[in-house]
């Protein structure tokens, strides 16, 4: 059965799930606060979620990480296998619940929002512009995006590269970890460039958790960035969750010239402007700065338009520039890099790695 799309202009329709009355109760107020948002009905656990959104088809469902029985992680699985619906799931700040988070994520949870002092949050109503946020954009996902993309050739590229002076650089936000699962866990072995990676995450504790699983599903080393490193070809290094990551070269403007024995460092401090500040935008235009035309950047799913000034960069210096299409999951900061005019490629997930390769190898 199909979902029935939604009218222009009738309110979003939400269910929440928690297995607390009380914050059923204080989710609720939150979400009916916004004209434009709709509790149609709450759920006090997994199975009893899964069975009102086959009912209801609801146009988003918020989803309480930890509940008896069917926790977070199943009741997704489940509501994905009879119901496909953009959820956003309501996660304590711990290391446990960040690894599951990602999970989550790669189940086909559409975004996640912190309870700001564990799963009893009195002040959940300190991120209720977040979570409006992400329901508004939850609403007008691409469903058929929500499962993992299709990888296509599940073989993964070939490459015959030696050690060049280049690097990647992806950009993704909303709807980006089940996407990196697929780019990350297809780069062939021989890839002999680092990959930097900068995916907007409220924490380290939520970076840590992403990379130890691409990690898993990877034959390349995937680790979180740490200040003061060196780059390595054939490593993928995740820009740490509330930190801004840049590159230095001993202020060279272009590898072309570099001497063998001079090395790229990686820098990571503090980002006091918060997770949707420009972090992405900030590490493309460094390693733009240092890298000059032999740059590879790529953005996907997200929203907001991080990553177009630092696309625009890499384009500036003769770098390549790819994003991923309308497939995406919110098609928001490709979208911005296509109206920019600084897109080389408008690839499907899938595609893209194939087409890295391409570039790096001259074709």
């Amino acid at each position: 059965m199909y979902k029935v799309a939604k009218v222009r202009g009738a309110r979003i329709r939400v269910l929440v799930v928690d297995d607390s009355l009380f914050m059923r109760m204080l989710v609720s107020d939150m979400l009916n606060s916004d004209p434009d948002i709709e509790v149609i009905d709450t759920a006090k656990n997994g199975r009893e979620a899964v069975e009102k959104t086959y009912w209801k088809r609801p146009d988003c469902i918020t989803l309480d990480l930890v509940m008896p029985g069917w926790n977070g992680l199943t009741t997704l699985e489940n509501i994905m296998i009879e119901t496909p619906t953009p959820v956003i799931v309501l996660s304590a700040h711990s290391k446990k619940n960040a690894a599951i988070t990602i999970k989550c994520l790669n189940a086909g949870a559409v975004g996640f929002v912190l309870k700001p002092s564990g799963e009893l949050s009195l002040d959940i109503k300190d991120v209720k512009p977040d979570l409006l946020k992400q329901v508004k954009a939850a609403s007008k996902v691409n469903l058929a995006s929500i499962k993992l993309p299709k990888r296509g050739n599940p073989k993964r590229s070939k490459c015959r590269l030696v050690a060049v002076k280049s690097i990647i650089v992806v950009g993704a936000s909303t709807g980006g970890p089940q996407i990196l699962e697929t780019i990350i866990g297809s780069l062939p072995t021989t890839l002999s460039v680092p990959i930097i990676v900068v995916q907007h995450m409220p924490s380290k504790y939520f970076t840590e958790s992403l990379a130890e699983h691409l990690n898993r599903v990877s034959d390349l080393e995937v680790k979180v960035a740490e200040d003061g490193e060196v780059l390595r070809p054939g490593k993928v290094y995740l820009s740490p969750g509330g930190f801004q990551t840049q590159v230095s070269a001993n202020h060279l403007r272009n590898l072309k010239n570099m001497d063998e024995q001079e090395s790229v460092f990686i820098h990571v401090t503090e980002d006091k402007l918060g997770v949707l500040s420009h972090s992405i935008d900030t590490t493309m235009k460094s390693i733009a700065d240092v890298y000059g035309e032999n740059t590879i950047g790529i953005i996907l799913s997200g929203m907001g338009d991080d990553g177009c000034d630092g696309m625009t960069a890499i384009k500036a210096y003769g770098g390549k520039t790819i994003v991923q299409d309308e497939s995406s999951l919110i098609f928001g900061m490709p979208k911005a890099v296509i109206d920019a005019g600084v897109a080389d490629k408008v690839l499907p997930a899938w595609k893209i790695v194939e087409v890295v390769v391409e570039i790096l190898e001259g074709k």
